[in-house]
């Protein structure tokens, strides 16, 4: 991002006071009560947490361009944003009396929508605005809102940078890249421990709000003091930085972002806190290399957990091949460090044991070459979000060479206890392992020095002797029980018979139809139960070659082989099946000691899982042998207090379902709308290529495009659509036919007719299987949730002997009704609306499914 030059301006309003008086600033608490009043007002239009902070967002910067210009005027000079063309769209007027709601909505919903096309505005204002929209049409709420942030009032202090922060606090999920908001002092730890300074060159590649960015700038700019605890005993002392010192750090201070509201928000942090020309890129990290050349001194992250359905394509530079975010950002990062650069990362647990080969090649090269110290986090540390097990890894290219051991601390408790309200409770192990940790920065302790359950020295030579580099600290403690004792551990071999599935005979057939005999394959396991939609089905001949219905209805299953550990109940709509020999069944001794749903839950726990792990041989394929199963431990609490703990977790399993239910039942229903506003008048109905252009794609030869980056994005086909916007796989430098930002792109050749995608970049060239739908006389965005739903209509539409397809007819004599533009917004705001509660039963449906999990994990640690 080039630099703007703007100097913050001074964060008070023009003195209004008398003989030279200035306002008084208001309290953080007076701050943070005014913050709730602007979420409450929006609450009942924009129920999304995400959509109320990008409003607040949005309209507190409005109201700051006023002040800037009224101060400016007040101390005889121009104002920079409000004048000449621009000067009608003044914050001030937006207070205008002779203005009526629906004029004032008018006027702002103007404002923020042309701000990022103002060239006359500097280009951060110009980002921070960009794609911005009001999604709701009430004036009221609207004026209410207004009058809310009109109370604001800024002083020279770090007061609005913190009151910011605190808005950001009430983000949760940060959409479906898997992210979730990183806790102020688990950020602040990783940045104590990393100690970045002055002059080193710092990045987040997966910055969402700029948390980690906005820690490691206050760490270096305030005097701190702390002890090696080193034999010279020197003390480290660091000092304020001279006005040139700090300026230069905020320049090397960098953050990625692939999400456009993200960039925005993490832009309006930065600058809130001070930072002239924030220097946050929105970027793809994983598929784009734009930037690969670019190395950094300290790298802080919490990446996204998740990976899109069909998982990352990634760009070919890097050391691990995956389709894994997680593995993909912690290579990322490993490799974009200097010679001497160090790095904190927050990582979920499978990139600490899952025996994927890319998990185990990135493992190896961590260990070779840049880890020193994992951190183990507690189960519970995200929640409300996420109940996800975490751990935290530190990479340092220079101790890491010098080092043939890797320290392990283990984090049981943060403060705060592991509920959903995360309350504090005084207990704490950050400073212990901070203290641990620092100690460690001078010279490893030695392994005899090990503090049972707290940390752990293991030799590099240790951990790669089994070849899966786990990173487990469990893996390398002396062999004990891992149970506190609250209930008794028992194997499973004394509660359980083991036995094994059935493998079918050689020239074995399934049948073309349902027959009575059913078989079982891990494909068919879902979590805690078997899905039967499609299951296959035995011949007559075959099922009298091997025992019938080795699997019932109470049994307990777990797979065996290939991925290994899933566990679950056979479901009583299937009262019995044959098994396959890549699984086992558990069949209780005495159902009055052990209920087999608790057994599932047991055994789908971490620890659990982490036993299984170990017991597994791999010759070829993983295999877990069922004389091991037998050794398996669980906690086994009386059966009246595992029937409580199965009622609690199928209660959370109940909206879990339900919120599923919703978010996949969902789809955008414009008519529904459409006759909301209608009044009992049916809208006017125009032919589509009456109120569009249509743009046909053309035909590229594929040695003119490739998936390295470079030129212009290029969209082939159905392939490349997403849910909402295009995947971006691959580029061209000859592009023949391109689209626009806020072009609707649609697929017109292949099974895949009918899909609708929205352009979110500024350009992408398009194939002949693609058109692209310009509107140029209503809203492109109502144009976009219409053609969401017409997909059955362009699907009969398709003809073609060989090869279904569109012709440009068929999309420009697809009739639409037209309603006036303001009514075709109101539909956009009411879906997105819409849309919103969709996405808060999506993270409904996480939370519930974090909440099983912790009460899991509760019985475990009990």
């Amino acid at each position: 991002m080039s630099k703007t030059g703007i100097k913050p301006p001074p964060l008070t309003p023009p003195p209004k006071l008398g003989g030279g008086e200035k306002a008084k600033p208001d309290s953080m608490g007076e701050i943070h009560r005014r913050i709730d009043s602007a979420r409450d007002v929006l609450v009942g239009k924009v129920p999304d947490p995400k959509s109320q902070v990008e409003q607040i967002t949005l309209a507190l910067i409005y109201k700051f361009m006023g002040d800037m210009d009224d101060e400016a005027v007040a101390m005889g000079g121009k104002p920079t944003f409000f004048s000449d063309k621009n000067a009608d769209l003044a914050w001030k007027n937006l207070f205008d009396s002779r203005l009526g709601g629906a004029d004032t909505l008018k006027l702002y919903e103007k404002a923020i929508e042309s701000f990022s096309l103002n060239d006359k505005f500097p280009e951060l204002f110009r980002n921070i605005f960009k794609n911005a929209y009001l999604p709701y049409r009430d004036p009221e709420t609207l004026k209410l809102f207004l009058k809310t942030i009109n109370g604001f009032q800024y002083d020279h202090s770090e007061r609005l940078g913190d009151a910011f922060e605190y808005l950001l606090s009430v983000l949760g999920s940060q959409g479906d890249a898997g992210q979730f908001r990183t806790p102020r002092h688990i950020i602040d730890f990783i940045v104590k421990v990393v100690d970045p300074g002055k002059d080193d060159k710092i990045l987040d590649p997966a910055c969402g709000t700029a948390g980690f960015l906005i820690s490691a700038f206050k760490y270096v700019i305030n005097p701190h003091t702390f002890e090696h605890a080193s034999k010279s005993g020197d003390v480290r002392k660091v000092l304020r930085l001279t006005t040139q010192e700090r300026a230069q750090l905020m320049h090397n201070i960098r953050g990625y972002d692939i999400s456009p509201d993200m960039v925005r928000l993490s832009l309006v942090n930065l600058y809130l806190h001070g930072f002239k020309a924030p220097e946050i890129l929105e970027y793809d990290t994983l598929t784009s290399d734009e930037r690969w050349n670019e190395y950094y001194d300290v790298i802080l992250a919490n990446p996204p957990f998740m990976s899109p359905k069909g998982g990352i394509k990634p760009h070919k530079r890097f050391s691990v091949q995956s389709n894994r975010s997680e593995v993909l950002f912690v290579d990322y990062i490993a490799e974009h460090l200097t010679p001497t650069g160090r790095a904190g990362i927050i990582v979920p647990e499978g990139i600490i044991f899952q025996s994927g080969n890319a998990y185990k090649e990135l493992r190896k090269l961590l260990v070779d070459k840049f880890l020193w110290a994992v951190v183990s986090l507690p189960a519970g540390v995200f929640n409300p979000y996420s109940g996800v097990k975490t751990s935290i890894l530190f990479l340092d290219r220079a101790r890491a060479e010098k080092s043939d051991s890797i320290l392990f601390v283990k984090v049981q408790a943060d403060g705060f206890d592991l509920g959903a309200q995360r309350r504090p409770n005084g207990k704490d192990d950050l400073p212990t392992a901070l203290a641990i940790i620092r100690q460690g920065i001078n010279s490893l302790p030695n392994e005899k020095e090990n503090v049972p359950g707290l940390h752990l020295i293991v030799p590099k030579e240790k951990i790669a002797a089994s070849g899966d580099y786990n990173l487990s600290m469990d893996r390398y403690q002396p062999s004990k029980q891992q149970h506190s004792g609250k209930w008794p551990m028992v194997k499973l071999g004394a509660v359980c018979e083991v036995k094994g599935g059935k493998r079918l005979p050689k020239g074995q057939d399934f049948s073309e139809s349902k027959t009575p005999f059913p078989y079982i394959r891990v494909s068919d396991f879902n979590n805690y139960s078997i899905d039967i939609s499609n299951l296959k089905y035995l011949t007559a001949r075959v099922q009298k070659e091997i025992a019938p219905y080795t699997i019932a209805s109470n049994n307990v299953y777990i797979s065996i082989a290939g991925t290994i550990g899933l566990v679950g109940l056979v479901p009583s709509a299937l009262d019995g099946a044959n098994l396959t020999e890549n699984a086992a069944k558990l069949i209780i001794a005495d159902e009055a000691t052990l209920d087999k749903s608790f057994l599932v839950a047991m055994l789908s726990a971490e620890n659990a899982q982490t036993e299984i792990k170990k017991l597994t041989h791999a010759v070829g394929v993983p295999k877990l042998a069922l004389e091991r199963i037998k050794t398996i431990s669980i906690p086994l609490p009386p059966l009246e207090v595992q029937r409580e703990i199965v009622a609690e977790i199928e209660n959370y399993r109940r909206v879990l379902d339900g919120a599923k239910q919703v978010v996949e039942s969902w789809k955008p229903n414009v008519e529904f709308f459409l006759r909301k506003y209608a009044l009992g008048e049916p809208w006017e109905m125009v032919k589509l290529g009456e109120v569009i252009d249509l743009i046909s794609g053309q035909h590229i030869d594929s040695d003119k495009y490739s998936d390295t980056p470079g030129g212009i994005p290029y969209i082939t086909g159905p392939a490349d659509f997403g849910p909402v916007n295009p995947v971006i796989t691959k580029w061209t430098k000859e592009p023949k036919v391109s689209a626009k930002n806020s072009d609707i792109l649609i697929t017109v050749k292949g099974s895949g007719i009918g899909k609708i995608n929205l352009v979110n970049i500024d350009e992408v060239a398009i194939s002949r299987q693609v058109m692209a739908i310009r509107p140029t006389k209503c809203f492109d965005r109502y144009v976009y949730c219409y053609l969401q739903q017409m997909f059955e209509y362009f699907q009969n539409k398709g003809d073609g002997a060989a090869i279904p397809g569109l012709t440009r007819d068929h999309v420009l004599n697809m009739e639409l009704p037209l309603p006036p533009r303001e009514v075709q917004q109101a539909i956009v705001a009411d879906i997105e609306q819409e849309r919103a509660l969709v996405e808060s039963n999506r993270q409904l449906a996480q939370l519930m499914q974090d909440k099983v999990k912790a009460v899991i994990e509760r019985v475990w640690q009990a």
